[in-house]
């Protein structure tokens, strides 16, 4: 079973994740499959964010608490990451300074 580091790095989130999806037969699965993957835990998010807020929702629909589900995107973004070598820490600073010149309001 892989091991998360105490206090991991981003790279090491996407390590780990690696490992997880090699131990669990996940590997082989395509960058479509973990993308539809991730639009599925997206839909439970919202579902769990509707629940946390107090709406209505099917009750025989299938989704956890919020911390669940955005933990399963996570996993998935780093899935989709791995697979088309995307260090995400780099991603997002490189983004973060396009970012930052842009005009917010």
């Amino acid at each position: 079973m892989p091991e998360l580091k105490p206090s991991p790095t981003l790279i090491d989130f996407q390590e780990y994740v690696k490992e997880l999806e090699v131990e669990r037969g996940f590997i082989t699965q395509t960058i479509r499959d973990k993308c539809l993957l991730l639009g599925e835990e997206v839909g439970e998010l919202f579902k769990s964010v509707r629940k946390q807020e107090g709406l209505s929702i099917d009750t025989n629909s299938n989704f956890n608490e919020v911390g669940d589900e955005l933990t399963d995107i996570f996993i998935y973004l780093c899935a989709i990451a791995n697979r088309s070598n995307i260090d995400l820490e780099k991603a997002f600073r490189r983004k973060e300074e396009k970012n930052k010149k842009r005009t917010w309001k």
